[in-house]
């Protein structure tokens, strides 16, 4: 039973900042992004941040 309880505390707090993270691509991760130190942004995210922030068609604002 103490180990059930664990694992759905454990399940529940990673979840829980999981739902804490804008959506990437979205004008808060971009705002994020900005405020990340270049450095320590990864492959993935510069990508996405070139496509989502700074290329952005108008047909997508």
């Amino acid at each position: 039973m103490n180990q059930k309880f664990m694992s759905a505390m454990c399940l529940s707090l990673v979840l829980g900042i999981a739902g804490c993270t804008p959506e990437v691509g979205s004008a808060g991760w971009c705002e994020d992004m900005k405020e990340k130190a270049k450095g320590d942004w990864t492959a993935n995210e510069a990508l996405e941040y070139s496509k989502s922030c700074l290329f952005k068609s108008e047909s997508e604002e």
